[in-house]
């Protein structure tokens, strides 16, 4: 075996270690008895020395060393368990009042709602005549009312506060998140925190003056803090995969270190003493960011990084990167459950294994330089890529070369923005601060130009099964650029399979910008999504789109925006924070403009509106009363009733109404109880068309559909659902009105309009699937029915004998005079006019002879 094979030989054994090591983890810290955990590992890491010691053989030594490794791992999640039990004792998660002195432990952000997160330990929590003291690890969120008591208050300060404790979401290192509504004391920093505030705080203010966006990416560069940052420019970094650069990543610790490393050499210090002022520069500047888990892990990870590529031992990087793993995980096992982790290890070990056969593959086609450039950010993206698909189903088609342009902006933005901290004299501050804010401005124009380039973010499936696909889609591309010898034939079918990827990212680029609003009608008004089971309902005036709940994943959400020609929204309603209706909402982020939602309930709701908010959306929750514009149309909440609480009967009940537009309203989840006490409330319009409430549940009220009489009746629904919807019950009801239904599990994606004769037209995605019992069928003798795409011709016919009779929908056969059909072909699927009577068939239609007036709320 050759000297280079054994040295990777040996690197694969950390490697194993730290598998291990995070596996056990992720179990110890989702084990209700980490003790019991522990205990085993530490039986079975001593059997294992044993019998090294018997049989010395290197696997057994590795494999000693990793059991004994999970074993300390799940200790330390062990010696956490006291505390948590004293604060599970305390009953907080029922949202006790709790009264707490915690020390901040991190930095201050704000929240969408004008509050503020940060990370602390609580010596003392208090609830009621009960008192727990100790080292609680805890993440408190401070209401808008408090905030400004933290003003001054900053990593070290100690705070006073009262609130309710929320449920701590499983593998969270927080044993207790807090809810404060009243601060009642904040210290501020003393000693060096006090001294490194100040620094950041004189960078802020001297970029102020200095134009946007450049002006609020500089701290954002150099130290980290976005505060000053646009919302739009934050989510066209995100958009353009350069958020990195503003996360004080591994890559901002690379260039401290870099330039601490090589202004060391240009002076002539000898190679210990330029590693050791690299690192001590590195640690001062941790602690110039707050050393947060993630900053701390960061620097762990270019340490890693900048000592195996100085050596140029990429193999004994790995092993070192491995070991930086294990210590870290040991420390603090909740980081099993990071992504933010998880990708700084993966980009870390990226930039070791993959940079350099990459660049040698590359070279073919570009200078050496040039390809070692392209490298690096490209093996970065090709690893990290199957893990931020788990939260956002998109490919960044243009992540690799917003990278290549921005990158090289980075390291004079991020040295000059640190360097202006620490200037002695303002007018030297200044001076670095102009000079930062030059790259600071390409960077923000490069994510910008990118992030306006609609095709660049490429959908793709969610869930392991994406990651997975994902992943063999960037090993193809790794073996098509590198073409190992040996492996000449799996080289060929990468290359193929390459080819193919590209030529389907190619077409569904084009079927997403020009041809997928191709296939639906193009007057539609209103559209219910066919997202499996849940909501997602949009509605359009003018120029401009509401959707009202984004169904339960991003995939099928995402699918339905493509296919109705949607890139950006105006308005978002979050009726409610049930998943079937708020799962798909990290499609939408960073593409709204105003989210309108109910009540908040829990941590993991005011996260998510969080997210909104830091895509640049504004927010507004909705009570009766609560009205609005979108395009030509007013909508007007009819509920929740102030201080309801939340769920299902707490849904934003929506009634919507323009000129030329189907008076519509829709009903979110709300129950029978709760759909009376609206009807109780409001005075309930006659509408047009109905959002069935709760997917088709039995838990109707009659009297309000009767009052609303709705012509159409839409139920976003799944096939197959265990829940049995749409009921016969509400089926029955609907038919009885004479409401026509469309519903999402047969009928797929449906579309309503009102055509230029004012009759309210229905269109259904599959209009071969049967009709439920009691409507009727698909195609009549009185109709001439045809589809195709747009421009397909209008057939009218006339019914073959005036005295035709029908069953009327719903009516259990009694007879209706036939009238003059109206048949109308737009881009496939089949629609059909609704009449007074509000029947609507699949292929066949009935004349409305006068549409409806639309009116305000009540008329």
């Amino acid at each position: 075996m050759s000297g280079q094979k054994a040295i990777r030989r040996r690197a694969l054994r950390p490697v194993s270690v730290a598998v291990t090591t995070w596996a056990s983890a992720g179990l110890a810290t989702s084990f209700p008895d980490a003790i019991l955990l522990a205990v085993v590992l530490g039986i079975l890491a001593g059997i294992a020395t044993g019998v090294f010691v018997w049989r010395r053989h290197t696997a057994i030594a590795v494999m000693a060393v990793a059991l004994a490794c999970a074993a300390a791992t799940a200790g330390t999640v062990a010696s956490f368990a006291p505390g948590r039990g004293q604060v599970a004792a305390l009953q907080a998660e029922g949202g006790r009042h709790l009264e707490l002195t915690v020390t901040v432990t991190g930095r201050i952000d704000g929240s969408a709602d004008g509050g503020a997160w940060f990370d602390a330990v609580a010596s003392e929590v208090r609830a009621g005549d009960a008192v727990v003291v100790g080292a609680i690890p805890a993440r408190v969120l401070v209401d808008v009312d408090g905030r400004a008591a933290l003003s001054h208050a900053s990593m070290g300060s100690t705070v006073e506060l009262s609130g309710r404790a929320i449920p701590v979401e499983g593998g969270e290192r927080a044993a207790l998140v807090v809810r404060a509504g009243e601060v009642t004391a904040a210290s501020e920093p003393e000693g060096m925190w006090a001294w490194f505030e100040g620094l950041r705080d004189r960078l802020v203010d001297s970029t102020r003056g200095l134009p946007q966006p450049g002006a609020g990416l500089v701290p954002g560069l150099a130290v980290g803090d976005t505060s000053s940052l646009d919302p739009a420019t934050e989510t066209a970094m995100t958009a353009s995969s350069l958020s990195h650069l503003t996360a004080v990543s591994g890559a901002n610790c690379a260039i401290v270190v870099g330039a601490a490393f090589a202004l060391l050499a240009l002076c002539g210090a000898p190679r210990g003493l330029r590693v050791g002022g690299a690192f001590v520069v590195l640690a001062a500047f941790v602690a110039l960011v707050t050393p947060e888990p993630s900053v701390v892990r960061a620097a762990a990870m270019a340490s890693v990084a900048m000592a195996a590529l100085a050596l140029g031992r990429p193999a004994i990087g790995v092993a070192v990167l491995s070991l930086g793993v294990t210590v870290l995980l040991v420390i603090d096992p909740w980081l099993a459950h990071s992504l933010g982790f998880a990708l700084s290890t993966a980009a870390t070990g990226a930039l070791l294994v993959l940079a350099r056969p990459l660049a040698g593959g590359l070279e073919r086609w570009m200078p050496r330089a040039l390809a070692l450039a392209v490298a690096v950010p490209t093996s970065a993206q090709l690893v990290c890529g199957p893990l931020i698909v788990l939260i956002d189903p998109h490919v960044p088609l243009l992540g690799i070369a917003a990278n290549l342009v921005a990158d090289p902006a980075a390291a004079p933005a991020t040295i000059a923005g640190a360097l202006a901290c620490i200037a002695p004299l303002p007018w030297l501050r200044d001076g670095l601060t102009a000079l930062a804010w030059v790259p600071a401005a390409w960077i923000a124009a490069v994510a910008h130009t990118t992030a306006a380039v609609s095709a660049q973010n490429l959908p793709w499936p969610d869930g392991p099964g994406g990651a997975a696909l994902l992943a063999l889609v960037a090993g193809a591309v790794c073996l098509a650029i590198v073409r190992p010898r040996r492996l000449r034939r799996v080289t060929a079918l990468a290359s193929i399979a390459v080819a193919i990827v590209v030529g389907l990212t190619l077409g569904t680029a084009a079927v997403r910008t020009v041809a997928g609003p191709l296939t639906v009608p193009s007057a539609w008004q209103l559209a219910m999504c066919d997202v499996g089971q849940g909501d997602a309902t949009l509605w359009r005036s003018a120029s401009a789109t509401a959707l009202v709940d984004t169904g339960p994943e991003p995939g099928a959400l995402t699918r339905c925006l493509t296919q109705f020609g949607i890139e950006r929204l105006d308005l978002l309603v979050l009726t409610h924070f049930d998943l079937d209706h708020v799962g798909g909402s990290p499609a939408v982020l960073g593409r709204v403009g105003l989210v309108v939602h109910g009540p908040v309930d829990g941590d993991a709701d005011q996260r998510l509106l969080d997210r909104f908010a830091s895509g640049g959306a504004r927010l507004q929750q909705a009570t009766t009363g609560t009205t609005g514009t979108l395009g030509s149309t007013r909508w007007q909440a009819l509920g929740p009733a102030p201080r309801t609480e939340p769920g299902n009967d707490a849904s934003v009940a929506v009634d919507v109404a323009g000129a030329d537009f189907p008076r519509t309203v829709m009903l979110g989840d709300l129950g029978e109880d709760s759909q009376a006490a609206l009807r109780r409330r409001v005075d309930v319009p006659r509408v047009q068309v109905v959002k069935v409430s709760h997917h088709g549940s039995a838990d109707q009220d009659a009297d309000l559909y009767r009052d609303l009489h709705a012509r159409v009746g839409l139920i976003g629904v799944g096939a197959d659902n265990r829940y049995g919807h749409p009921t016969d019950k509400l089926l029955t009801m609907l038919r009885a009105l004479g409401t026509a239904i469309g519903r999402t599990d047969r009928d797929g994606a449906l579309a309503v309009w009102l055509n230029d004769d004012g009759g309210l037209m229905l269109w259904r995605e599959r209009p071969e699937t049967p009709a439920d019992p009691g409507e009727p069928s698909p195609v009549s003798a009185t109709t001439a029915m045809s589809t195709g795409r747009r421009g397909a011709s209008t057939s009218r016919t006339r019914s073959p004998t005036r005295t035709a009779r029908r069953p009327a929908d719903g009516v259990g056969g009694a007879p209706v005079p036939s009238r003059r059909t109206d048949t109308r072909s737009d881009r496939g699927g089949a629609c059909g006019v609704v009449g007074s009577a509000g029947a609507a068939t699949r292929g066949r239609s009935i004349r409305d002879a006068v549409s409806e007036p639309v009116g305000r709320l009540g008329e």
